[in-house]
């Protein structure tokens, strides 16, 4: 297999995760999946590299097809708070900056290198009114988007930091050893010491 073949091929195997995540949101018929993912265009990021920044503007929304990503406040301390996750197979943004027009209000950073389609959000709501299975598409995102948020919120107040850290653990089974503890112990409202403690105990009950 020549070099330009090779890369075609890898092009339509990562081109073929976005349409068939797609397509397990949304009955598209293919002219209608091939009009909308016309829209996006291949990148990649470093590690360490910002898909975007508190206070800049979004435009892009990402399908993330490779790597990790995380998406973090900091306070005016600096001290980071980690409020969730992307992994391989997902879409990725600044939600509330790319709807609303205004300043986003996290930072969604690489914690590995990714690799990533992305489309202008502009260009993508353009075609809600010839497309009306797009803007479903949009709205469907948006929906778990939300029931993710109202259950991560409701578990920050219902459940202690044990509870917590095995649902992490079931919900990203492939995570925790993919991403420095510091991380983790953000999200789930602990120090790194606390986490330790409880990865302690659960791994002695489980040796007992």
């Amino acid at each position: 297999m020549g070099f330009l073949s090779f890369f075609d091929y890898f092009y339509h195997l990562i081109m073929n995760k976005l349409k068939i995540y797609l397509s397990n949101i949304i009955d598209f018929t293919e002219d209608e999946m091939n009009t909308f993912t016309s829209l996006f265009s291949e990148g990649n990021m470093n590690k360490g590299e910002y898909l975007a920044r508190h206070g800049e503007y979004s435009t892009r929304m990402f399908f993330l097809s490779q790597g990790i990503a995380r998406a973090f406040y900091r306070n005016k301390e600096g001290q980071e708070y980690n409020k969730t996750f992307f992994v391989d197979s997902g879409f990725v943004g600044a939600y509330s900056s790319l709807t609303t027009g205004n300043e986003n209000m996290i930072n969604i950073q690489c914690l590995t290198n990714c690799s990533f389609w992305f489309v202008e959000f502009n260009q993508m709501t353009s075609l809600y009114d010839v497309y009306p299975k797009i803007e479903r598409l949009a709205r469907k995102l948006a929906e778990r988007k939300f029931v993710i948020k109202e259950k991560r919120e409701i578990e920050l107040v219902t459940l202690d930091a044990s509870e917590r850290y095995e649902i992490f653990r079931k919900e990203h089974p492939s995570l925790e050893n993919r991403i420095p503890q510091y991380h983790i112990a953000s999200y789930l409202g602990v120090t790194p010491t606390q986490l330790s403690r409880i990865r302690a105990k659960i791994s002695t009950y489980v040796n007992a």
